[in-house]
């Protein structure tokens, strides 16, 4: 069981790890050996709370394709071991965040103060701009 929270935690069998080969250059360590961590989790097959699967489908992470699916993948190590920890910590950051429900955005008013500036402004603007006409013949 991966815990996230108290109350919320991952079964194992919900999470699919791969081993697949690392990137880069490395020489012939990193050609033989799968040391790179691939970790799959399905947010919709899952067993988390409906609200925290809804927030984490929300979300705007290049690591949740369009199926709900998370792949995660791992290779700062030389260790498959140290690589497979590193993932499963991502992903429990990961729904740890999806956990915290936003709060709800309260538009805020302009106070009399910056309503009579704006006021005030305008009248100068109007005074301003009305002094630009062409001059009245009053003769």
């Amino acid at each position: 069981m991966l815990r996230v929270s108290a109350r919320v935690g991952i079964p194992l069998q919900e999470i699919e790890i791969k081993a697949v080969r690392s990137q880069g250059s490395g020489g012939q360590h990193v050609n033989k050996v799968s040391t790179a961590i691939q970790l799959f989790f399905d947010i919709r097959a899952s067993s988390l709370p409906e609200a925290v699967k809804a927030r984490l489908l929300e979300r705007k992470d290049h690591r949740i394709n369009e199926d709900g699916l998370v792949v995660i993948k791992s290779q700062e190590s030389r260790s498959q071991e140290a690589n497979k920890e590193a993932a499963l910590a991502r992903l429990k950051e990961l729904v740890a965040g999806a956990l915290v429900v936003p709060k709800k955005r309260r538009p805020s008013k302009p106070t009399r103060a910056a309503k009579e500036r704006r006021l005030k402004g305008k009248a100068i603007r109007g005074r301003t701009k009305s002094l630009r006409g062409r001059p009245s013949s009053s003769d």
